[in-house]
C-alpha cells in the first residue's frame, strides 16, 4: 500500500467521515485539543520555572501531581490531535508547520523522559538544583512553546 492509499483509507474510515459529517463535532474535538494543550503546558512550565528556581520550595510537593496532570493533558491532546489530523491527514503530512511540531514533540518528549532518567527517578523533584534539571526545563519551555506555536501556524500554511 503506497502513502496516498494509506492517507485515503485513513480518510474513509467511518469515524473519521462522522467527525466531518455530524455539526459541531469537529469544532468540538479542536476545542478539547486546546483544553489538552492548555492542561499540558500550562502544568509543564509551572513545574519547569519551579525547576528553573524562580517559583519557591512552596510548590515542591505539588511537582509529582502537575507531572500527572500534564500527562492527562497530553493525553487529550495527542487523541484529538490523531482525530484532527485525520479529516485531512494528506495535507497535513506535506505541512511544513504540522511537520514541525511533530518534530518538536518528539523532541519535548524525549528531553521529559531524559530529564527522569538523568535525575534517577520519575519523581521530577530530584532535578531540583540541579544543573541538569535547570538545562532540561529551560529546554523544555522553549520546545512546548515552540510547540504551540507551530501549531497555529499549520492553519496559515
Amino acid at each position: 500500500m503506497q502513502l496516498s492509499e494509506a492517507f485515503q483509507w485513513i480518510e474513509a474510515l467511518p469515524l473519521v467521515r462522522m467527525i466531518v459529517s455530524v455539526p459541531g463535532l469537529y469544532p468540538a474535538i479542536s476545542a478539547l485539543h486546546i483544553l489538552g494543550i492548555a492542561l499540558l503546558v500550562g502544568c509543564i512550565a509551572t513545574v519547569d520555572l519551579r525547576l528553573l528556581g524562580i517559583f519557591s520550595a512552596k510548590l515542591d510537593e505539588a511537582l509529582p501531581g502537575l507531572v500527572r496532570v500534564a500527562l492527562v493533558g497530553f493525553a487529550v491532546a495527542a487523541t484529538t490531535g490523531l482525530l484532527l489530523v485525520s479529516v485531512r491527514i494528506a495535507n497535513y503530512a506535506s505541512n511544513p508547520a504540522f511537520l514541525t511540531k511533530m518534530a518538536i514533540l518528539l523532541i519535548a518528549g524525549t528531553n521529559a523522559l531524559v530529564l527522569r532518567l538523568g535525575a534517577g527517578s520519575a519523581d521530577v523533584r530530584h532535578g531540583l538544583g540541579t544543573s541538569h534539571g535547570r538545562l532540561a526545563a529551560g529546554l523544555s519551555l522553549a520546545l512546548w512553546t515552540s510547540a504551540v506555536f507551530s501549531g497555529r501556524w499549520i492553519a496559515f500554511m
